[in-house]
């Protein structure tokens, strides 16, 4: 596998999220080929209120001096096309994104990084403009694929998929989705396969927080912000591989899908239930912190909590703002990323035991019962 060059930045393109300063440290509203769209990844990284997933992303795709102008989708290529539109309420933000339809009662595939953080999901079907809320079936974080069910769809047209993997480097593709965030029709962005099994490392803009994908294909499409989830087809208009992400800061463009057999072979996993150390079924359990490793003032090694959600089973338990964790479930806790991962050994309406530190250094101890979190 060949690793893209650190000299140039890659970001995921979920496009176009909607936040606010306090939550992102941005106020930008979303827009296509802009440095300047708010950073999800800022607001959730190392896991805001206690969810046991990894960070959100936000972020621009490319905007390179090579990009060319976006045609819009053909009607063959809105088939089985989707616009997924995720509340990120606990990061202030809304973020946008794309999605394909596997069956005619709703099961929809699409990036994890689309709806992580996600408290509620809503999702477009392109070609009739019909609105389904959806519910999370599983997502497999490190792989960056997820896989929804729309309540109450029936008789969804599905797309084409091509999942024989005898994609080669030089044959024609067109990357389509919800560019920009804007619903509608999607945009349609014409290239090439340029080369295969490719790794890379993501960035969000604004944060250092990164993740590894490999065995991606690499087009010369110009993927934009808001087609993560999309369909990358083939010549033939047959879903070859999932948009995910782009190159910043260069004059060539480059995008990067998962091929489909790929996710489909992920998809089939959570559709089983088979959850694993990288695949969560459903919805995380939820604490309701908000953690920072070196809070300052906290007392004690743990993971030092910045805010406590009203109502969550944290504020229930009498935790607040200047408090360290040191422990949940019996797992000793350290660090924020401990926290994360006691939390991620634990579902939704479990009850488990939470010792933490006051700002006095007075230690305390409580039963609290996990509530259901954001997306992991």
């Amino acid at each position: 596998m060949v690793a893209v060059s650190s000299a140039l930045a890659l970001a995921l393109v979920a496009g176009s999220a909607f936040g606010i300063a306090a939550a992102t440290g941005t106020g930008s509203s979303a827009a296509a080929h802009t440095a300047s769209a708010p950073d999800v990844r800022t607001a959730l990284a190392r896991g805001p209120y206690g969810y046991g997933g990894g960070s959100g992303h936000g972020g621009s795709a490319s905007d390179s001096s090579g990009a060319t102008a976006l045609a819009s989708a053909t009607a063959a290529q809105e088939v089985g096309v989707v616009d997924i539109t995720s509340q990120l309420t606990y990061a202030q933000a809304e973020s946008a994104g794309t999605g394909i339809v596997l069956s005619s009662d709703g099961e929809i595939l699409t990036n994890n990084h689309v709806v992580e953080g996600a408290t509620s999901i809503s999702v477009t079907v392109v070609a009739t403009g019909a609105v389904y809320t959806a519910a999370v079936v599983g997502t497999d974080a490190t792989d960056d694929v997820a896989v929804l069910q729309l309540n109450g769809a029936s008789g969804l047209a599905t797309a084409a998929l091509d999942t024989s993997g005898d994609t080669v480097v030089g044959e024609a593709v067109t990357g389509v989705g919800n560019a920009g965030g804007t619903g509608g029709t999607p945009s349609a962005s014409p290239g090439t396969v340029t080369a295969l099994d490719q790794t890379i490392t993501t960035q969000a803009e604004q944060t250092a927080a990164s993740e590894t994908l490999s065995g991606l294909i690499e087009t010369d499409a110009d993927i934009q912000a808001g087609d993560s989830g999309g369909p990358l087809f083939d010549a033939s208009d047959r879903v070859i591989g999932i948009d995910t992400a782009a190159q910043e800061g260069g004059s060539t463009v480059a995008g990067y899908a998962i091929p489909i057999e790929d996710a489909l072979a992920i998809a089939a996993r959570i559709e089983a239930g088979q959850a694993s150390s990288t695949v969560t079924i459903g919805y995380p359990a939820f604490l309701g912190v908000e953690v920072a490793s070196d809070l300052a003032g906290a007392t004690g090694t743990g993971a030092a909590i910045t805010g406590v959600v009203d109502g969550g089973p944290a504020a229930a338990a009498g935790l607040s703002a200047g408090d360290t964790i040191t422990a949940l479930g019996g797992t000793a806790v350290s660090s924020a990323e401990d926290l994360t991962s006691a939390l991620a050994a634990h579902r939704p309406g479990q009850t488990v035991t939470v010792t933490w530190t006051d700002g006095d250094g007075v230690s305390h101890t409580a039963d609290l019962t996990l509530t259901e979190g954001p997306v992991a």
